[in-house]
């Protein structure tokens, strides 16, 4: 199980993923944060950029904050 720091910013222009180091990643999602919108598209790219399965991803803390503590597992 890996845990990594997220920042978020929500409503962008793009979908992007910028890896700031090796456990702290920074977050671009064209997606308003309202009723787990933000939160979803997150799950989805990050899953998309570990190839791995959604289910295995788990926002920890920081559902309503743009910093989030995210849990990977193998």
């Amino acid at each position: 199980m890996k845990k990594i720091s997220v920042k978020v910013n929500t409503n962008a222009k793009e979908n992007k993923i910028e890896e700031i180091s090796s456990n702290n990643y920074k977050i671009k999602v064209t997606t308003i944060p309202q009723n787990g919108q933000a939160n979803k598209k997150i799950i989805e790219l990050l899953a998309k950029f570990f190839k791995m399965k959604k289910s295995n991803l788990t926002i920890k803390s920081g559902h309503k904050s743009n910093n989030k503590v995210i849990t990977l597992e193998n």
